[in-house]
């Protein structure tokens, strides 16, 4: 058996699949209609949506299989995902990568694969809409235009999700989204007895590049300082935007040295950035930083009020 390779961009893959707040979410109808369809249009014995986690891959739609989930160890899922056409074992017996897997050679005995991979946007793909059965099969050329259709439909249902969570210009967590990531954070930190930081940044000068350039040029801005931030921050680091130009991060079991040297690192890339980009404005920003204890009372809103009365502090200092 050979395990499927992480993808280059597993990072921001992960953080892409946690942002929807999809996974152990229940059975949802938008999604079971189209496993339903698949299962009854190819014949086949089982048809799943299923979605790449980190160790595992977890079922949000299962037709002909009562488990939640498998090893990603043993996916067929998980190399799937790493191609952006269709994956397609016709007999998982005769394929080197297979033959001697468990799902092989035990239940549910795979013989033939096909999985269409779910993308979230271009390279970041997510998960399956897959079929499976124990006995090979062929898929024509009719088939595998169907397969895809039915495909799109799943990737529509999740960019649906999406919406609601990631900021669509930036494609980082939006507010709503942010604090519901922050909000699993803060119970990881306050069982492990963990401090937690807030970081509150806003874009100086952002008015006159949208009134000077256009707004055009503005949304390549706060694109582009949303990607330093993508980079420079950690995994466990939980990242969005809050609205126009605020940005916003929350760092957890994190001291004062260390972000500090998360704020120059940061400032460094911010650096090379402008002078990358070539553009008649520079990407300036002002930072401000709260920092509290596991048990705090306060909630995620007022720990961001902080940061933010920080930030405007630090803005005065300036201007003095």
């Amino acid at each position: 058996m050979i395990k499927p390779e992480l993808p280059a961009n597993e990072a921001e893959r992960l953080h892409a699949l946690r942002t929807l707040q999809i996974l152990d979410t229940s059975h949802e109808e938008r999604f079971d209609r189209v496993t339903r369809m698949a299962k009854r249009m190819f014949g086949v014995e089982i048809s799943l949506v299923s979605l790449v986690d980190e160790d595992r891959q977890w079922f949000k739609s299962a037709q002909g299989l009562d488990a939640s989930e498998t090893s990603r160890e043993i996916s067929f899922c998980g190399h799937a995902i790493n191609q952006d056409g269709l994956f397609i074992i016709p007999n998982a017996i005769d394929d080197v990568r297979f033959s001697d897997n468990p799902l092989v050679t035990d239940e549910p005995n795979i013989r033939f694969y096909a999985g269409y991979p779910l993308k979230l946007r271009q390279g970041i793909n997510l998960g399956t809409l897959c079929l499976i059965d124990s006995k090979p099969k062929h898929l024509n050329e009719e088939d595998k235009q169907l397969l895809n259709d039915l495909g799109a439909m799943i990737e529509q249902e999740i960019r649906s999700i999406q919406l609601a969570t990631l900021d669509e210009l930036t494609l980082i967590s939006n507010r709503r989204g942010f604090l519901t990531l922050s909000e699993h954070s803060q119970k990881v930190c306050r069982r492990n007895k963990m401090p937690i930081s807030m970081i509150l940044f806003d874009l100086n000068k952002f008015k006159p590049i949208n009134d000077n350039f256009g707004h055009h040029e503005g949304d390549f801005a706060l694109k582009q300082f949303a990607e330093v931030m993508r980079s420079v921050f950690r995994e466990s680091d939980v990242i969005g935007r809050l609205g126009g130009d605020e940005f916003v991060v929350m760092l957890t079991d994190t001291n004062d040295e260390q972000i500090t040297v998360l704020l120059e690192r940061f400032k460094t890339a911010i650096d090379a950035l402008n002078k990358g980009i070539n553009k008649p404005y520079l990407i300036e920003y002002s930072a401000g930083v709260a920092s509290f204890s596991y048990d705090t009372e306060l909630s995620l809103e007022e720990m961001i009020a902080e940061a933010d009365a920080s930030m405007y502090e630090k803005k005065k200092d300036r201007a003095r």
